[in-house]
């Protein structure tokens, strides 16, 4: 002896009915609907601002604004003022890697005055 559920049997009667509707929309529906999103798509595309196209401006743009320009500009100055006048400790670290302790004045102001370069006349 087998139970059936009536509830099973009533569920399977309605999965059947609704495959046996087609569910295709209509032509008049989809081109209302394209018609609306055309319209909603149009509504959103940004409005281009007028844009100087100068160099400075797109080499600004490029780099990333003021801000990126900025972080640019003070690693190049503590660049040059590492470079000018490094902690002794960079010479000594110099030095031990090269073998030899190196160092370049910008100014020789021995041979500009041994020379007289300095003196009028």
């Amino acid at each position: 002896m087998t139970m059936t559920n009536p509830n099973e049997d009533m569920l399977d009667d309605l999965f059947a009915q609704a495959r046996s509707i087609d569910a295709k929309p209509s032509h008049a529906f989809l081109a209302r609907v394209l018609a609306d999103a055309d319209g909603v798509q149009a509504a959103m595309r940004p409005k281009q601002a007028a844009v100087p196209g100068g160099l400075w401006t797109r080499m600004l743009d490029a780099l990333g604004g003021w801000p990126a320009v900025s972080g640019l500009a003070a690693a190049t100055i503590a660049g040059v003022w590492i470079g000018v006048a490094p902690p002794s400790s960079m010479q000594d670290l110099t030095a031990s890697l090269i073998g030899d302790e190196v160092s370049v004045d910008f100014f020789a102001t021995d041979f500009a005055f041994d020379t007289g370069a300095l003196a009028d006349g």
